[in-house]
């Protein structure tokens, strides 16, 4: 290949004058390929685009056989192009024909044609097509020239995305996916949303593509980097917390992106090569989204995230846009849809427009699906090819019961979603009646409700679900939705705010409880674990790392200050666990009385119940603490050897068989004899049929997400626990393999209509 007729800018011109002609969309993409082939010395240019049913179509070229044009197809992930269009990534090869992936087509007569260049057309992180250079010569193209090649790419997707081709589909073949389309993934957070979908990224759309100047353009660019600069300085500087100070790490991120050289000098070529400097900032967002995408690095996918986001402010500076267009701009019934966004992001749209969370990625311990969940989002993870399927303002449902994702639906699938909807607002309504009222069964037994939580967006719901306190505050959260370990002034600053939120109702703080599932990607243990759920992970961990827990002790004394203060220890395994963070909390506590700090009006220190050896040491542990909490959902995993995450065996056991409501039993009546308190927290309370077997056998007080408490008092008010605890006392009698404990409580239910 010969050198470039009149590099990019000159080939942009002429895309940019093509642009403003009245064409047929025909004529308009065959002078296209025509320019691109004669501006790049290639004897070939032919672009693929993309349709609804995964298949990449010839819609035109310039060099290979006319008549293949909408006849020559590639399937998705078939051939060089079918690769490049699934994959995102470009391919530049010196004899295509070498390459495993080649994919001959005979009707295209490309088989004298050896050197290739093929680049995704990409809009907003999304796949619309394929656009190729071939020549006969075996040769490599230059980097400058593929950056060409993608910068003509970034147009055609804008004309693409106008739906200006849709003339051109045959009957039954679309391409901007307007038919239903059904997608399958993983319920992360329970609750149906119905509303019209917001692609997070990008969330600013640039219709203005060609620069008129570049040194103008490089002035704006510069000084919206300046103006983003400052911005992020002056959130950083603040003061106020709540908000952003939860927040502080992703924001000193933001700022070292925003100073980053080759980030920066990027952004400057895109511009001086033809484009504004919105259009520069977009493109160079989108290539190293491309770059990025495949990544399997927790923490370099959750850079990419704080890159996205950063791109995006910028755009924001550029268009002129202040912090509150994106509420402005935003439905108010908005469908959240992307691959995967950073915790910090989705808190900042605002919650009252919210009403689904679609990730392609994902998973139910993963950052974004805490907050979600913190929010009561309804949420789907791991949904593949989400992104590429929607569009902004496509209609979609999201249903957190069965993960499913409605895109575009029909009128009696959305009419079904919406009844479902009703009736479940019908059924709030009657928990928020119940919401003051006292938490008694019907012969007059009375029973605590907790709400679980852990981060500052879950406080509002402790009034809004009548729980009686908070029965499990998750301090790790805090931990891990920031990109550094939190410090410890912000960390008091949290737990101050979560005891006055609670406004003298009893916060029970489990201390920091990360390893295992629970990843910080900012904290590396000293190898990887075989078996990380039994390693070194909670207790274990901040007993060997005393300066963790320590910090953390000291924060939550300061907080306290002048209120009871609740501290529960998680995954005890031996009761001299106990004593060793006794004697550290009791150093804290001497401490700062002898700096003259207010101190707690008294201190209360539990353990959790997760591992199986506490079983027998019931006795020592109810002398060794001031109350207990059976974590059910690690216990139950430990004790049956199932791992939860684990499809395969997930549904194998029931928590609500015979052995395991022995064990659960005999907690309690350990708990009792002892006249040491015995809260549930976990999984089982919060369902209405296993809240009924906890109560059955003997517990008062259970801790549960804040919107399974309705549910759960609405049955409960209507128990006749007396009967009930008889009825648990035969089951649990019965050494018979066939008895079904979940069966008979539904039998009873029914026959008491109580409400499940």
């Amino acid at each position: 290949m010969r050198e470039m007729a009149g590099g990019p800018r000159v080939l942009l011109k002429r895309l940019r004058e093509m642009m403003a002609e009245a064409l047929e969309p025909q004529e308009r993409l065959d002078r296209i390929v025509r320019e691109i082939a004669q501006n790049m010395v290639a004897e070939v240019c032919s672009l693929y685009i993309l349709r609804s049913d995964s298949v990449l179509e010839l819609y035109a070229t310039e060099g290979l056989n006319p008549s293949a044009v909408h006849l020559a197809q590639l399937r998705l992930g078939q051939g060089l192009v079918g690769t490049i269009a699934a994959s995102a990534r470009a391919l530049n090869l010196s004899d295509a024909q070498k390459h495993p992936a080649f994919a001959y087509l005979p009707e295209t007569g490309e088989e004298i044609y050896h050197s290739f260049l093929g680049v995704p057309v990409l809009r907003a992180g999304r796949t619309l097509g394929v656009l190729v250079v071939q020549n006969r010569t075996k040769r490599h193209y230059r980097e400058d020239e593929e950056e060409a090649l993608e910068t003509v790419a970034m147009v055609i997707a804008e004309m693409i995305a106008t739906g200006d081709l849709a003339r051109l589909n045959r009957a039954g073949i679309e391409l901007d996916l307007r038919r239903a389309v059904t997608l399958s993934g993983l319920a992360f957070n329970d609750g149906v949303g119905l509303g019209h979908v917001v692609l997070h990224e990008p969330r600013i759309v640039v219709t203005n593509l060609f620069n008129e100047d570049s040194e103008e353009e490089l002035e704006r660019l510069e000084a919206a980097l300046s103006s983003l600069r400052l911005s992020i300085d002056d959130m950083l500087s603040r003061r106020e917390v709540a908000f952003e100070g939860e927040h502080r790490a992703v924001l000193e991120a933001y700022r070292m992106f925003a100073n980053d050289r080759g980030w920066v000098r990027r952004l400057e070529e895109a511009v001086r090569n033809g484009l504004t400097a919105e259009a520069a900032v977009e493109k160079v967002q989108s290539d190293m989204r491309a770059r990025m995408m495949h990544m399997t690095d927790p923490y370099l996918r959750e850079r990419m995230s704080d890159l996205d986001d950063l791109a995006n402010r910028l755009l924001r500076q550029l268009l002129g846009r202040g912090p509150d267009a994106l509420a402005e701009a935003l439905p108010k019934d908005a469908i959240l849809v992307a691959r995967n966004m950073g915790a910090a992001e989705l808190l900042d749209y605002p919650r009252q427009k919210l009403r689904g969370l679609v990730l392609e990625d994902g998973a139910p311990t993963s950052h974004i699906v805490i907050v979600a969940r913190a929010i009561g989002l309804p949420t789907v993870g791991e949904v593949k090819g989400a992104v590429s399927m929607a569009e902004n303002g496509d209609a979609a449902i999201v249903d957190g019961e069965d993960g499913q994702v409605h895109l575009r639906p029909q009128s009696d699938i959305e009419a079904a979603y919406a009844e479902k909807v009703r009736f479940r607002a019908r059924r709030q309504k009657i928990y928020r009646e119940l919401r003051d009222k006292p938490s008694c069964t019907r012969d007059g037994q009375d029973v605590s409700l907790y709400m679980n939580a852990g981060l500052a967006v879950d406080l509002p719901q402790l009034a809004q679900s009548g729980a009686e306190g908070i029965g499990l505050f998750r301090t790790e959260l805090q931990f891990m939705v920031a990109s550094t370990f939190p410090r410890a002034e912000a960390q008091e600053r949290l737990y101050r705010e979560v005891l006055e939120a609670a406004d003298g109702k009893p916060v029970t703080f489990r201390t920091i409880d990360i390893g295992g599932d629970k990843v910080l990607p900012y904290f590396k243990g000293p190898q990887q674990e075989e078996n990380p759920a039994l390693g070194w992970r909670a207790i274990r961990l901040t007993l060997d790392r005393p300066g963790l827990l320590r910090t953390q002790i000291r924060a939550l004394l300061k907080a306290a200050g002048g209120r009871e203060l609740r501290l529960m220890l998680p995954m005890v395994t031996e009761v001299s666990e106990i004593q060793q963070a006794r004697a550290i909390i009791d150093r804290e506590v001497r401490h700062l009385s002898r700096f003259a700090h207010l101190l707690p009006t008294e201190l209360k220190i539990g353990a959790m119940i997760e591992v199986p050896s506490l079983l027998w040491q019931l006795d020592e542990l109810m002398e060794a603490v001031d109350f207990v909490s059976v974590g059910s959902n690690d216990l139950f995993q430990f004790v049956t050897a199932t791992d939860r995450g684990n499809t395969r065996i997930a549904d194998r056991f029931d928590p609500l068989s015979v052995p395991f409501m022995r064990i659960l039993r005999q907690i309690v009546r350990a708990g009792d004899a002892a006249d040491t308190p015995v809260t549930l927290c976990g999984e089982l309370a919060g369902r209405p049929v296993s809240a009924m077997a906890l109560l059955g056998i003997g517990f008062r007080a259970i801790s549960m997400a804040p919107a399974s408490i309705g549910p759960v008092k609405a049955m409960l008010t209507e128990l006749p626990l007396d009967k009930l605890q008889a009825v648990m006392d035969e089951a649990l009698a019965n050494h018979s393999a066939k008895t079904n404990i979940r069966q008979t409580l539904r039998q009873f239910a029914a026959t008491h209509e109580i409400p499940l």
